[in-house]
């Protein structure tokens, strides 16, 4: 979720059919009801914030039973959506799509990288499609451009906690794996301009 995205193909496609040619292909591809969209390039910033978040998260839950995946792991959000989140993070057995284990069907926390060059509606379609997932408790979008963290929570089936995290020493709370990191650790060598709004309002 990091540039607007085109559609490379016109005809819908299964996800089975999908899944066999993404094995294959020399580039990433996401689907997204049936239509295939190219998954852009990530740059150093990109990079370097999918790191961060892995390190912080992980330096706190070795030895349990989180997995991390960063960068390559497709994640199924429906019958015919199949996408690939920067980081995807998991809380006991992972289940899997196919027997090669490439397509992840239970995540817990999502992670998505975005900047002002994301188109907004693909950001908000991919969004939905991860807040409409139940097992998924937690899903945070990071800006690459600016120091801004946007956490989705789940409180129950219908309704999600938002809060802005925008300054250095601000905290974040991922809950459904007893982890919290702070945003200086996700933006950690990286120098970013202040969020343009305030979250002095929200939180």
């Amino acid at each position: 979720m990091n540039e607007p995205a085109v559609n490379l193909s016109a005809k819908k496609v299964s996800s089975e059919d999908f899944m066999r040619s993404e094995r294959q292909a020399s580039r990433r591809n996401e689907l997204f009801d049936g239509a295939i969209m190219p998954k852009a390039a990530a740059n150093r910033q990109h990079n370097l914030l999918a790191t961060n978040i892995a390190i912080a998260v992980g330096s706190r839950v070795q030895g349990g039973k989180t997995e991390i995946y960063v960068n390559g792991m497709m994640v199924q959000l429906g019958p015919k959506t199949i996408c690939y989140p920067d980081v995807v993070m998991t809380n006991g057995e992972p289940k899997f799509a196919d027997e090669n284990s490439t397509v992840l069907k239970n995540p817990i926390t999502v992670v998505e990288i975005v900047s002002a060059a994301t188109n907004p509606y693909e950001k908000s379609r991919k969004l939905e499609s991860y807040l409409a997932i139940p097992s998924i408790k937690e899903c945070l979008l990071i800006r690459a451009d600016e120091m801004r963290v946007e956490l989705y929570a789940r409180q129950n089936a219908k309704q999600w906690l938002y809060r802005i995290f925008d300054e250095r020493d601000s905290v974040v709370s991922l809950d459904s794996i007893n982890t919290k990191i702070s945003v200086s650790e996700i933006y950690a060598g990286l120098s970013v301009k202040p969020a343009e709004m305030s979250s002095t309002a929200v939180n």
